[in-house]
Formats: C-alpha cells, structure tokens, sequence
C-alpha cells in the first residue's frame, strides 16, 4: 500500500478515488489503528483528517449507506483471517 503521510490532502484524496473497495477499505483499517496508537497527546489532526477524508470517499462510492459497507467488509472472514 502506498505510504500517505507525505501527501498533501488533496493528493490524498484524489488517490482515494483511484482505489478499489478493498484498497480502500484496507487504507481505512489502517488509519483506524494509527489512530487508536497515537500517544493522544501528540498532534493527530493529520490522521483524523485522512480519516475523514476516506470516510467521505466510502460515504460517496456508497450513497446513503453510511460506513456500512465498511463495517461489514471489517467483519468478513476473510478479512479477520488477515489481520
């Protein structure tokens, strides 16, 4: 996977819409376990920032449905198998 944390967030989210579900959705899980490490009090705007970023892309590829696409991939088992 492409490393993001040099990207501005405009080149961030223009590589989201190139993804495919699984890439994005994998993306996601990861900025939700960098999220979850971060010592909080370090500066963390620019993970949540990407979070929101790719939670809007999800949000877009997926009219309203919300994260659930997300979630359910999360909960796949093939998905658990991996992690």
């Amino acid at each position: 996977m492409t490393n993001f944390a040099a990207v501005s967030e405009r080149e961030f989210a223009l590589a989201l819409e190139a993804m495919t579900d699984d890439e994005l959705f994998e993306l996601m899980a990861e900025l939700e376990k960098q999220s979850e490490a971060l010592n909080r009090t370090s500066a963390t705007d620019e993970v949540f920032a990407k979070i929101a970023l790719t939670e809007s892309a999800i949000e877009r590829r997926f009219p309203g449905q919300m994260l659930l696409p997300y979630k359910e991939w999360k909960n796949r088992p093939d998905h658990l198998t991996l992690q």
